[in-house]
Parts: C-alpha cells; sequence; structure tokens
C-alpha cells in the first residue's frame, strides 16, 4: 500500500468530483442532450399477463407515413436481450409473457405525436391462463417457461441435517415473506441512439454497465466489437435498476434509429418506468431450525422462494446470493439450503441494492427473534452463542480468515442505542401508553464483489493513463451514479501516485476509450476496482523509476516530468492492470462449495420504533448501525451510502407495496407508491469500525449494500417488543397491524354472559 501524497488523500473527505457540476446545474443529463435531426421513441406494450398476438392494427386517424414503427421483424440479429439466459425477447413475437411486454416501437421528430401514436396501436389477443404466484408456478399446473417454471435452483448442505431433529431439545419453524420493492432513482431510464452504416451504432444513456449494454447490442443488430459504443452520460441513481434494463431501452432506441435514419431520444415517463422496468424480487423462505438446550444451533433447513417473473434476467445470481446469506452470521455443523426461482406472468424482477440478501437475512433475523422467545432466551444472548468468529467455517464451508468482529459491533450498538435501559423504559411506559415503544436487533454480513468464481469469470482490466495536458485519467469502466465511484477511485489513484487529488480524472465511461473494468455492482468498486487501480498506479511509479529515472523520493513536478519523458519514449503513458484473485479463494461451481466471497461487510443494527394502537401506523423513532468494512477511503461518502441503505430499507419495510392487479402494477404513480418522506426517515447514527483487507483498494471492502440487508428485520423485530406480536412479512402496512392488533384485543375481552 502506498503513501507516496504528502498530505493524505484517503481517509479524507474530499470534494466529489461532480458536486460542482451537479450543484451548479451543468451536469448533463440523457434528456439535457440534444442531437441534430433527433426524434422521439417510445413503446406500444402489452396490456394483458399472458396471451397469443391474434392482430395488429393501426387506427387510420394518424398518418402513418409520418413515423418509423419498428417490428420483431426488422431485427438483423437475434430477437434476444443477452444476459445470463438470453430468455426475453427484444421485442415480442407471437405471444407476450407479462403486462407492459414491448410488442412495436414508434418515432417521430414530434415526441407528443408520438404518444398519441402509441395510443392508437390496436392489438387483438388470445388470451393463455396466466400464473401469478410464487405457489401457482411450483404447482406446475401451468408450465409457463422451460419445462418446470424453475430459472435457477440451488442445494447447499453442510453436515447431515436430517441426523439431528431426534436430538435436538428445540425446534423451532417460520416463515418469512418479503414483497416487490422499486428502485425508485430520481432519473426514469433514458437513452439516445445513433445508427451510421459506417460507423454502427453509438448509445448514451443513463446505465450502470456499459459493457452489458455493449454485449446485447452485438446480439441483437448481430454487429463486431467496433461497431457499437456505448458511453454513460451523467446518471441520477441506479440501485441496481439500471444494471440489466438499460440493455432493453438501448436495443429499442437503436432499432429505431437504424429504421429511421435519425438519433432516436427514448426517455420514460415516470408513470412508464414504475410498469414496465424491474423490481426486487418477492420472495418466502421457511425455516426449520433445531437448537441444544442451551440455545446452539445443531440444524438449519431453509427452503427459499423467489419470483422472477417473467424472464430470468439476473435471477439466478440473485438467488445465489439470497442462498448464501440465509444461514446469517452464525456457526452451525448441520445446513441444508434448497432455494429455487419461479417464473411468473409478471415484469420480469431484477437487480436491486442487496441482490437477494436482504429477503433471507430478513428471514433468518426475524427467525432469530422468534427462536428467543421460543425457547425463553434473550435475543440478544442467543445472537452471542451463534455468532461466527475467526477461524470457523460457514454453510460453504469457508474457513473465516480475516478478523470477525460481531461481538464488539453488537456491543458498540447496544451502548450507542442504550438498549437495555430503553427496554426497560418501555416495559413500564407502555401498559398505559396509546403509543408504545420498542426496541430490536438485525446482525448480518454482506459478501462483498461477486459470488464464487464471479471476479474470475469477469478478468475485469483497469488502470490509469497520464495525458499531455499533465492530468491523471482512471481508466475503468465503472460508473457514477451518486454512490461516488469518481471520488473514491480518484482518491486511490491520487494517494499511490503521490500527485494532488485534482491532477486525477476519470476517464469518460465509454466503451470506446476505456477497458472493461466489470459492472458496477455488488459492493465490488472500491474493493476490486480500487485495488486494480492501486496496483496500476503502482506499476507506473516501477515503470517510471525503470525507464524514466524518476528518484525513489520525488515530488509532484518530478512524477509529471517523468511521465513526459517516459511519454517521449514510447508515446504514451498507460498502466493497466487484470484482476487477480486473493490467494486461498476457491470456489466450486458443481459442489456450490468454497470461498463465496473473497472479504465480507458486517454489521449490528438497532431500531427504536414507536407503534399507535389507535391508528395502527408504526414508525422508526431512532435508528443505529455499527459496521465493519474494511478502510474507510471517504467518510463522508460511506456515511451517506448507510444513511441512505438504511433510508431505503425502511422504505421496504413500512411503506413501499407493489400492487398487481392481472399481473400489472396498479400503483404505478408517486401518489400511491409511497415512499418515505424526510419527515420519515429517523435519526440514523452510523459507527465504524476499521479492519483493513489487504487484498481490496487501500484496505476497502464492499458498503453500498450492506445497511439495506438489516433494517427490516431490526424494525419487526422492535415492533414485536412494543405490542407483544410477531410479524413476518414485509412491507408491513397499517392495515396488517390493525388486523393483528383488533384480533389480539378481541381474544383479550373477557367473556360476557
Amino acid at each position: 500500500m502506498s503513501t507516496l501524497a504528502k498530505n493524505r488523500i484517503v481517509g479524507t473527505s474530499v470534494p466529489r468530483k461532480e458536486g460542482a457540476d451537479k450543484l451548479r446545474g451543468t451536469a448533463r443529463y440523457v434528456d439535457d442532450i440534444q442531437r441534430e435531426g433527433m426524434w422521439f421513441g417510445a413503446t406500444v406494450r402489452s396490456t394483458v399477463p399472458r396471451a397469443l398476438i391474434r392482430s395488429i392494427g393501426f387506427d387510420r386517424k394518424i398518418d402513418w407515413n409520418e413515423f418509423t414503427v419498428v417490428s420483431a421483424a426488422d431485427i438483423p440479429g437475434g430477437n434476444r436481450i443477452h444476459m445470463i439466459v438470453s430468455d426475453q425477447p427484444c421485442l415480442a413475437e407471437g405471444q407476450v409473457n407479462h403486462c407492459e411486454e414491448a410488442i412495436l416501437l414508434i418515432a417521430h421528430p414530434d415526441k407528443y405525436k408520438v404518444r398519441e401514436a402509441v395510443n392508437a396501436v390496436l392489438i387483438e389477443y388470445d388470451l393463455m391462463p396466466p400464473v401469478f404466484t410464487i405457489e401457482e408456478s411450483e404447482k406446475q399446473e401451468i408450465v409457463i417457461w422451460g419445462a418446470d417454471n424453475c430459472f435457477k435452483s440451488f442445494l447447499l448442505e453442510k453436515g447431515d441435517v436430517d441426523s439431528v431433529w431426534a436430538q435436538a431439545a428445540h425446534i423451532v419453524e417460520g416463515e418469512y415473506r418479503t414483497g416487490a420493492q422499486e428502485h425508485l432513482y430520481i432519473e426514469n431510464n433514458g437513452v439516445i441512439a445513433e445508427y451510421s452504416a459506417h460507423t454502427g451504432i453509438t448509445v448514451w444513456g443513463s446505465l450502470q454497465c456499459p459493457f452489458y449494454v455493449h454485449k446485447s447490442l452485438l446480439a441483437v443488430f448481430d454487429l463486431p466489437p467496433e461497431k457499437v459504443r456505448v458511453i454513460q452520460t451523467e446518471t441520477g441513481g441506479a440501485f441496481g435498476g439500471k444494471e440489466d434494463f438499460p440493455s432493453v431501452i438501448a436495443s429499442h432506441a437503436a432499432l429505431l434509429a437504424m429504421k429511421c435514419g435519425h438519433p432516436v431520444k427514448m426517455v420514460y415517463d415516470r408513470m412508464e418506468d414504475l410498469a414496465a422496468t424491474t423490481k426486487r424480487h418477492p420472495s418466502r423462505v421457511r425455516h426449520r431450525t433445531a437448537l441444544d438446550a442451551n440455545g446452539k444451533l445443531l440444524a438449519m433447513d431453509i427452503d427459499i422462494a423467489t419470483d422472477g417473473g417473467a424472464y430470468s434476467t439476473l435471477s439466478s445470481t440473485v438467488l445465489s446470493r439470497a442462498t448464501l446469506h440465509s444461514p446469517g452470521p452464525y456457526v452451525c455443523p448441520n445446513v441444508r439450503i434448497r432455494s429455487h426461482a419461479w417464473a411468473t406472468n409478471t415484469v420480469p424482477y431484477g437487480a436491486f441494492r442487496g441482490f437477494g440478501a436482504p429477503q433471507t437475512i430478513f428471514a433468518v433475523e426475524r427467525h432469530m427473534d422468534e427462536i428467543a422467545t421460543a425457547i425463553s432466551i434473550d435475543p440478544i444472548e442467543l445472537r452471542r452463542r451463534n455468532f461466527i468468529h475467526e477461524s470457523e467455517t460457514t454453510a460453504t464451508e469457508q474457513l473465516m480468515r480475516e478478523p470477525v468482529i460481531l461481538d464488539k459491533l453488537l456491543d458498540r450498538a447496544l451502548a450507542e442505542s442504550d438498549y437495555y435501559n430503553k427496554r426497560v423504559q418501555f416495559t413500564e411506559e407502555n401498559p398505559d401508553s396509546v403509543v408504545k415503544r420498542g426496541m430490536g436487533i438485525a446482525a448480518f454480513y454482506h459478501g462483498s464483489g461477486f459470488t464464487g468464481s464471479g471476479e474470475r469469470y469477469l478478468n475485469s482490466l483497469a488502470g490509469i493513463d497520464v495525458t499531455t495536458e499533465g492530468n491523471v485519467r482512471v481508466l475503468v469502466s465503472s460508473t457514477e451514479f451518486g454512490q461516488g465511484t469518481n471520488t473514491v477511485l480518484a482518491q486511490v489513484a491520487a494517494e499511490t501516485l503521490g500527485v494532488d487529488y485534482d491532477d486525477v480524472m476519470m476517464a469518460p465511461p465509454d466503451t470506446g476509450i476505456v477497458p472493461n473494468s466489470g459492472p458496477t455492482v455488488a459492493s465490488r468498486t472500491a474493493m476490486v476496482i480500487g485495488r486494480l487501480i492501486e496496483r496500476a498506479s503502482a506499476q507506473l511509479i516501477s515503470m517510471l523509476r525503470e525507464q524514466a529515472g524518476l528518484p525513489e523520493q520525488f515530488c509532484r513536478d518530478d512524477f509529471f516530468t517523468a511521465c513526459d519523458q517516459l511519454r517521449a519514449k514510447n508515446g504514451d503513458v498507460v498502466s493497466l492492470c487484470r484482476y487477480e484473485a486473493p490467494p486461498g479463494i476457491f470456489w466450486d461451481d458443481q459442489k456450490y462449495r468454497g470461498e463465496a466471497y473473497p472479504a465480507y461487510g458486517w454489521a449490528v443494527h438497532v431500531a427504536q420504533v414507536t407503534v399507535d394502537t389507535v391508528t395502527s401506523s408504526a414508525e422508526v423513532e431512532e435508528f443505529w448501525s455499527a459496521q465493519e468494512a474494511g478502510r474507510i477511503i471517504h467518510p463522508v461518502l460511506a456515511t451517506g451510502q448507510i444513511e441512505g441503505g438504511i433510508a431505503q430499507a425502511i422504505g421496504y419495510t413500512l411503506y413501499e407495496k407493489v400492487v398487481l392487479q392481472n399481473g400489472r402494477m396498479a400503483n404505478n404513480q408517486m401518489t400511491n407508491y409511497i415512499m418515505p418522506t424526510a419527515e420519515d426517515v429517523p435519526p440514523i447514527h452510523v459507527f465504524w469500525e476499521e479492519i483493513p483487507f489487504q487484498h481490496g483498494g487501500f484496505g476497502a471492502k464492499g458498503i453500498g449494500e450492506l445497511p439495506h440487508d438489516g433494517p427490516a428485520p431490526a424494525i419487526l423485530n422492535a415492533i414485536r417488543d412494543a405490542i407483544g406480536i410477531s410479524f413476518n412479512a414485509i412491507p408491513l402496512l397499517p392495515e396488517d397491524i390493525f388486523v393483528k392488533l383488533n384480533a389480539a384485543h378481541k381474544i383479550e375481552e373477557p367473556a360476557t354472559a
């Protein structure tokens, strides 16, 4: 780890690289960009969940000669969006499998006329029976995908679960459910596409993963890599919602551009974005747990089912992470996890911050509190007795080589929240109060980077160059969408090279300029890509010493002088490095065993809630978060990630409900899809413990997804503490609380003669 910078940059809260442009309003988002002769595109979508397309008609009131219309017949390559499994059509051809599925594309120079034209397309269907729930899909009475409706399944086994039940002192069972969640990024999905027979396709867009879009366009248009260029524009939020879906809208805009001969802009309004794009996978998790007389875990039998929607998208990777996080941060000698992702006739579900972990961590951490109640043990003590520690193994038999400080994090969270004193206080106050208060906790981990062999498969390449103008450029396809990529990677480069932070700039995330450093997902940027930039920077220093006479001790001017000399000799100053797995990291995809992640972030959350027994409303009054996520490169950004993730998870828990009617989202407006406002977000107290991870960028591990994992179980555990009633499904709305409160009140009423 280099410390050549005179003023320490890593570990300080330097100004954001893109902050000034955003503050001044000069940052250019896709809808700010105009291209000469640009037309506007829109999508004709299915209004039914499953059907054969009988006919497509066009209202004669519209002069269709003014418009360009694209159907599946116009696709020059394969009619599939390239993902893990390429099962999703770019445009429906003969059959639709969910409401809002794209059937036709329309373009016109006037964006208002485009909307009129969409409404003038008349489609007749022969309806087919749909499948809307996990349970319907499991029955396989109607098969809508493959041979059995199952996108992916996993079986993870450790020890012998079935040998334990007879000897267990306690067996506790529970079922837990989570709903869908909308990303609600500030900026909706949008792209601009241009087509030239000579140069090929260029796409500008609001997106997370330029090379994902690039790969899909290659397949749809049957073009060589040099004929496709994807450029990320300033992106107003993503949260995983712009990982896979931009491949769809980019393909649509490019098809229109190719046919009409003009640049085409497609930007969804909020209603279309809510109704037609991916969301968090709904889930059902069942636990059966055996314990000895002292509350030590003996066996965990876990069954996971997720709703993947109509096409597989990223369901397999979401299911994998859900599976690997489902046992929680505990040691158990016997574990069996069976998991399935099921097809339904709903809009496909996709990536969302946490990527399956929030669903299964909710289940295990609610279940731990239910176990504590069932066997009459304090929920804190139950967790302490079963926490995993260094030198112990996970369910995949991964040996914990790095320090695990869950006990310390738990102590910190309990102390900062005054947990025990408040529980005593609330126990005394609640019987005489309409508004009851409670405390709840959750303990958990989140794997940093891609699961298993994922990082080896990606084989990411990243680096730096030095321009003739005297700037260091960071060369990555990792994107900035509010989380701090540009700032953190610039900090790493500046500190390693010994130059000023202002000397470092980001190369544009353009597939024609930067190498493929992999997607900006899975909490991998600071750890994996940061490490590549650190290595590439150190490699450049070595090159300058060997080839340009850079002295051992040098200043900023010495560095740039040596760069000029190297450029004169070699023509450029570039240093690239490819991913190298940390030693001892091996994953067996067939056996689903080994080192699932190179590193883990660890956290303990404490929630303080109020429940109004008259209005049946629950609110989070205060929240505490203690975590260890390696070295903190930028304290303000890191703390902001924790606060933002907790706020988003509060919405997931208590506010945000996707209402489906006949497979279509019925509440696709901000007036009826309710999210927490600033008034609904409580004071959030964030505490860090730092244990640098030697294989992460300057010791960093992943942060961005960790804070979304713990709030839901902590909040529902606190609600149970407040009113003595268990809830095992989210979102938990006032009507849900009312039903159980009313039932409990009737039970408590004395019998009348």
